[in-house]
């Protein structure tokens, strides 16, 4: 099983690579057409409503309760009770998605007045900010389309997880990006405001996503006409465990809409530093993190559906080690890499070098909390394989609060750095309430041998910053080199770091024995 999920994992992570790679293409295209000024602000704010409702009816909340009750239909061998399942529980999503897709086009203002109220209050004051709430809720009316698609991107990518074809969900955000990087070259430079021409980008990115799984989806014999089943037990199944896991599996995402909300009354770019420095902090959780918890998620409802109570921990312990071996040195390289990763990739055209110190301190205050992303992921599955949503939305709700209130603490101090702060911080508990759970109820606790593990990890990724911080010239320096001097030795640190890193966990005693499901 170790060597299955290890290679299931490597598939999702190859797939999830190219399309961050890719991502961060399209973000450095961005930066350097429109920087972190104003329109920046208001695009990443229309971009991130839609996508933070995609976790909600999509990848997240959804994923993690129709995976369990597909796996369950899926291991009973009947593929007519399976594929009816599929045809209710994508006709009653898509009536909900669609539903709710209309009303943020047709309520756009609204939207933007909740979780835009600082422009709001401004544009009711007519105060210097009026036109960023115009904009935000002109674009929003093109960017919430994207919802509609990207939820059956969704749909399909479970059920191909679900029968062991995890490349082809991985890959296909690799489309979005395309579109956008397409959009920012050949759209929004025609157009009076280019981020018009990026919101174009989403949209057309959503609608081939949409297109790119249908041939897939009927090969496996999987691609069903969808019908309205509110009432069917496999959909009120579904709809059951999803109602609480609306809050256990989005809170982070819903800590962002909160930063989101608090910046738009903080000064003009926190909410683009603030982006930019979360696509950084996005690139290993969404290629180590998500790509783990992905496969993890049917191995572990297999396991309960079997009643391997042995296989279900030694899994999660895995899932876990996992985490740890490339969490760690991903967060230690983060932090003391903040300022040239930035100035590599963003630094060009409308983005200066103020905007890549000021998105460098919210990527620090970002990156403290990566490894505690990654083990939510990890955790979270641990409740759903079993059908318990309940139980992480209880936590989801106590580290959502604990967020508004660090918000309101850090940001009146520190300002936008605050909100990041917050977020790191809030993501500690839901991790700690996420274990301890697990822990009293004796599903799974950490092993002598995985405890042992994360110590001589630690150790191995503080040599590695050690190193790293030795050879690294001041700011200023780097502000004097050129763009390709730059990049070829923040190439050269990362590859010194990862070298040092290696050589010390074998030198620890770190094998792949221990990368093993037991």
């Amino acid at each position: 099983m170790s060597r299955k999920l290890l290679r299931s994992g490597l598939v999702v992570s190859s797939m999830t690579f190219v399309s961050r790679v890719l991502g961060l293409v399209r973000d450095v295209v961005v930066a350097n057409l429109m920087g972190a000024g104003a329109a920046a602000d208001v695009f990443f704010f229309a971009n991130r409503i839609p996508n933070f409702l995609r976790r909600l009816f999509a990848e997240g909340a959804f994923s993690q309760a129709f995976v369990p009750v597909l796996t369950e239909y899926h291991a009973s061998g009947d593929i007519d009770k399976t594929r009816d399942l599929i045809a209710k529980a994508s006709g009653t999503l898509g009536v909900l998605v669609t539903i709710v897709t209309l009303f943020g086009i047709l309520g756009s203002g609204l939207v933007t007045a909740i979780f835009g109220a600082g422009w709001f209050m401004d544009w009711v004051n007519d105060g210097p900010d009026t036109h960023k709430f115009v904009l935000a809720s002109f674009l929003l009316k093109i960017t919430f389309p994207y919802l509609w698609f990207i939820t059956f991107v969704a749909l399909s990518g479970a059920i191909l997880n679900t029968i062991g074809k995890f490349a082809v969900s991985s890959f296909t955000p690799v489309f979005l990006n395309v579109m956008m990087i397409l959009a920012a070259l050949y759209i929004a430079p025609n157009m009076e405001q280019p981020e018009v021409g990026l919101a174009i980008g989403v949209l057309l990115g959503g609608l081939v996503q949409f297109l790119f799984q249908i041939p897939f989806l009927f090969k496996q014999g999987m691609l069903v006409k969808p019908k309205w089943g509110w009432n069917d037990p496999g959909v009120k199944k579904i709809r059951t465990l999803m109602i609480p896991a609306l809050f256990g599996v989005s809170v982070s995402q819903i800590n962002l809409l909160f930063d989101t909300a608090v910046a738009s009354f903080l000064m003009t770019g926190s909410i683009s530093w603030l982006y930019y420095s979360d696509r950084l902090l996005e690139f290993p959780l969404g290629l180590f993190g998500i790509a783990i918890a992905t496969v993890i998620l049917p191995a572990l409802s297999r396991k309960h559906v079997d009643s391997e109570s042995q296989g279900f921990s030694s899994t999660m312990d895995w899932g876990v080690r996992m985490v740890i071996l490339l969490g760690v040195p991903a967060m230690c390289g983060l932090i003391v890499l903040a300022k040239p990763m930035l100035m590599v990739l963003f630094m060009r055209g409308e983005f200066a070098p103020s905007d890549v110190q000021n998105a460098s301190l919210a990527l620090w205050a970002y990156s403290a909390g990566l490894l505690n992303f990654m083990l939510i992921k990890v955790l979270a599955p641990g409740y759903y394989s079993r059908q318990d949503t309940k139980t992480p939305v209880r936590y989801g709700i106590i580290a959502m609060v604990t967020n508004m209130v660090f918000n309101a603490i850090f940001a009146y101090f520190y300002g936008y750095v605050g909100l990041a702060m917050a977020t790191s911080l809030s993501a500690l508990v839901n991790m700690g309430l996420l274990y301890r759970g697990l822990h009293i109820a004796n599903v799974y606790r950490l092993s002598k041998e995985t405890i042992v593990f994360t110590i001589k990890i630690v150790i191995a990724g503080g040599l590695m910053v050690s190193v790293i911080d030795w050879q690294m010239a001041d700011f200023d320096v780097w502000l004097q080199w050129t763009a390709s001097y730059r990049a070829m030795w923040l190439v050269g640190l990362i590859g010194l770091g990862a070298l040092v890193y290696l050589i010390s966990a074998l030198v620890l005693g770190i094998r792949l024995k221990h990368l093993k499901a037991n």
